[in-house]
């Protein structure tokens, strides 16, 4: 009599599916390695696959190209960035809205974990592929949910109020970037892009209006 066949698919579908979390996760930290190392030239699927300890075949399994490769690197670390302003603006340490502005300025700046080559590389290659709107956007939807909801004391912002803050911090970081200034990470930088949010908070609670508008 023929023994029954044992149900053994679905115990093996969560270590699968775990090692494949894995084997991305491996990618992904090898590919910011490769281009921490040698920026874009160097930047090769084998290169990133090497790095990784993986077959180039198993990269290709997960990835199609270098594009698709940065792309979610770049997803990646935004969503580890937004994760770390969330936690910002929850700041007990310093409740503050000074406080919770310069941790999360701080998170912003500090992103990839300090690899600047491979933060440069990866926005030159954002930048290119002409996707910048689009990665913009849950860092768009998360601070106008933030301005939507003030935090102990935030302004609460308006969708104009959230653009132009955010595009005005977001770019600064982003030019200091792009540009390798060696002020980077500096307390001073820090200390300007708070000065900058603040100002701007600031005005917007005292209800400034702002320039006022001509009629020509």
């Amino acid at each position: 009599m023929a023994r029954p066949r044992q149900p053994i698919e679905n115990n093996r579908r969560i270590p699968h599916q775990a090692r494949a979390t894995e084997t991305v996760a491996a990618i992904l930290e090898g590919a910011a390695q490769v281009l921490e190392a040698g920026g874009l030239p160097a930047f090769t699927t084998n290169a990133v696959a090497e790095r990784a300890g993986v077959s180039i075949g198993t990269l290709y399994q997960y990835f199609a190209d270098k594009s698709a490769l940065l792309r979610a690197l770049a997803e990646r670390e935004m969503t580890a960035t937004l994760a770390a302003v969330a936690k910002a603006l929850r700041s007990e340490t310093d409740p503050s809205v000074e406080g919770r502005v310069r941790a999360t300025v701080r998170a912003m700046v500090n992103a990839f974990r300090g690899r600047q080559r491979a933060r440069k590389a990866v926005v030159q290659a954002v930048l290119a592929q002409g996707i910048t709107v689009e990665m913009m956007g849950p860092i768009a939807a998360f601070i106008a949910e933030t301005g939507a909801a003030p935090h102990r004391g935030l302004a609460r912002l308006s969708p104009e109020q959230v653009f132009v803050l955010s595009r005005a911090l977001m770019g600064a970081i982003r030019a200091a970037v792009l540009e390798e200034q060696p002020f980077l990470r500096s307390p001073t930088f820090e200390d300007e892009l708070v000065r900058l949010v603040m100002a701007y908070l600031q005005a917007v609670t005292a209800g400034d209006p702002g320039p006022r508008r001509t009629i020509a």
